[in-house]
């Protein structure tokens, strides 16, 4: 029977999320014969290869070079599939078991209809971080989105050919663009009917700092190629101003100017305060206001940091040939 649907896993590190993914692939209720599995991994060896290897569905396992991209990850599984649909999932979720059939019925729905994916659920005894993570992506629901998280995607063949693919000159950001450019074709929905548990969510506010760093370095390499919705643009300007006024009330502080390091540090707590509220409005009160502030208050020096980071690197590349 013909493959209709191709899944592909970009993977690098441990294995053990990477296990759990395939296992909620293999409990899809769908006829396993209609799909197969690609799992393009930059380890060196598949502990769990015998695993993967006596499935009963078609799984493929391809190494490839640590210094790739995940963009040229996924771009590389698109070559070796032969399905019409391709569903592309970081290889730390666990989908709901109707995730396949959702999909499918989701996207064919509408001929304007380009992109869909599952809304993320809270995984067993969530701690805070998880439950506003979570908040976080489910902030617009059943309905059409300009963007979509690139955990969970799913799109024709046709559609992935028509823009060219995910971009390998990003590091991080990379389903941003990709999601943008697949938008200026027609709709991304973003559905409740089936999810997915992030496995790999943050779970400590000091992974999500040094996360939040390395995931700020292409922000503004990002910007390029792309037209910028205005609902997007304070994500890219608040945290470098909070970085720009933090450093302002050091210096005021500093110098003894008073009034200028207590202007600095109200300005500060603005926008910081007014996130939190809409977020705490977001975790429908599930999460307490002080870890919303907490969340911000890490967030946005670590975007800050990874930000510039970002730019001076782009800098410090721009002549290597």
């Amino acid at each position: 029977m013909t493959v209709n649907i191709t899944f592909i896993i970009p993977h690098k590190g441990r294995e053990e999320f990477l296990t759990q993914t395939v296992a909620s692939i293999l409990s899809q209720q769908y006829d396993k014969t209609q799909f197969e599995i690609l799992i393009v991994t930059q380890n060196k060896k598949l502990e769990n290869i015998d695993y993967f290897q006596q499935a009963s569905v078609a799984i493929n396992v391809h190494f490839q070079p640590e210094n790739q991209t995940i963009s040229a990850l996924r771009n590389y599984g698109v070559t070796q599939a032969k399905g019409q649909y391709l569903a592309f999932l970081d290889a730390d979720v666990e989908l709901s078991s109707n995730w396949l059939s959702c999909m499918l019925t989701t996207i064919q729905e509408k001929s304007a209809r380009m992109l869909v994916s599952a809304a993320q659920v809270n995984g067993p005894n969530a701690p805070p971080l998880e439950k506003i993570r979570t908040a976080l992506s489910n902030a617009e629901l059943d309905c059409n989105v300009n963007f979509l998280p690139g955990r969970n995607l799913f799109l024709s063949k046709e559609t992935f050919e028509q823009v060219n693919g995910f971009p390998e000159h990003l590091i991080t950001c990379e389903d941003y663009y990709f999601t943008d450019q697949v938008h200026q074709l027609g709709e991304l929905y973003y559905t409740s009917q089936a999810n997915y548990i992030h496995l790999g969510e943050d779970k400590q506010y000091n992974e999500m700092y040094k996360k939040e760093i390395w995931r700020g370095q292409s922000n503004l390499q990002s910007i390029k190629g792309r037209n910028i919705p205005l609902r997007e643009i304070p994500s890219f300007v608040i945290p470098l101003a909070l970085f720009v006024l933090f450093t302002t009330c050091l210096l005021a502080l500093l110098l003894n100017n008073t009034l200028l390091a207590i202007g600095s540090f109200i300005l500060l707590l603005l926008p910081i305060t007014a996130y939190s509220f809409r977020l705490h409005k977001l975790t429908k009160n599930d999460v307490s206001f002080s870890n919303v502030f907490k969340f911000y208050l890490i967030y946005f020096p670590a975007r800050a940091i990874g930000t510039l980071g970002g730019l001076f690197k782009s800098f410090s590349n721009s002549g290597i040939k």
